[in-house]
């Protein structure tokens, strides 16, 4: 059976740069996902993290560089066509239908994997594959069924966060972009997003963009540590918390521990 390394990798990234006017955001990065591992992107506030996952995802073109995922090359594709690829992200900011109850958003979104045309939530109710889709996510992700007919705008912040990674889970993506999943949360929302996602690993490769050490080290097979928009290192975390540059430029005393 092959190992996850001698498999093509899910997604690479060969130089991408972007520069805003004197600011280059994105300087050279290259940066490779094999099939199934979590990879976490850290680095300072302004280090150009977020940037990088706006290029990946599209939503952002990048001046220079190529992107493949699946081997299929993306750089020019649009956001939606990199999603058709196997691309997929979340969002530093909770990007969930707020009035719309947490199973009405579950619809939506097996509805957009499924290709459907869009149409009155009625018929999406009345519909039973798509019902069964949208249960099968919610306990996929740990939505507990408690909360199903709330409006999602009403949920506590951590399950907001919950159903927002539903939504993008909901694409079943070869690579899954996490940026700043567990941003705004208390100690015990961190705690079980951190399960939800060691839960789904092996499953898509996943970019996870974060600032909570503990969840990172613990999650992490391999970790890239961005610093003014370059890779200054990539290796497992045992290799990243020993690496002098990066306990400079980023870690501290946090590496230490």
């Amino acid at each position: 059976m092959n190992t996850m390394s001698e498999r093509l990798p899910a997604l690479v990234a060969t130089q991408l740069s972007k520069r805003y006017g004197a600011l280059q955001a994105c300087d050279q990065v290259s940066l490779t996902l094999l099939p199934g591992e979590i990879h976490a992107l850290i680095g300072p506030n302004g280090a150009g993290k977020s940037n990088l996952i706006n290029l990946l995802s599209g939503v952002v073109a990048a001046d220079s560089g190529s992107l493949l995922v699946n081997a299929r090359d993306v750089t020019r594709a649009s956001v939606q066509q990199r999603v058709v690829a196997g691309l997929s992200r979340s969002y530093q900011i909770t990007n969930i239908f707020q009035t719309s109850s947490v199973f009405e958003n579950l619809l939506l979104a097996a509805q957009a994997q499924r290709g459907s045309q869009f149409s009155f939530l009625r018929s999406r109710a009345r519909d039973t594959a798509l019902k069964k889709a949208a249960e099968a996510l919610a306990h996929e992700c740990s939505i507990d069924a408690s909360l199903w007919d709330l409006p999602a705008g009403t949920l506590p912040h951590g399950e907001q966060r919950k159903l927002e990674f539903a939504l993008a889970w909901a694409a079943r993506p070869s690579v899954l972009l996490l940026d700043e999943p567990m941003a705004g949360m208390g100690p015990d929302e961190t705690l079980r997003l951190t399960e939800l996602i060691e839960s789904l690993r092996g499953r898509a490769a996943m970019l996870l963009v974060e600032h909570d050490m503990q969840a990172v080290f613990r999650l992490a097979d391999r970790i890239s540590v961005l610093v003014y928009g370059r890779v200054i290192a990539t290796g497992t975390p045992k290799e990243i918390r020993a690496n002098d540059a990066v306990r400079q430029a980023y870690l501290g005393d946090e590496g230490a521990q």
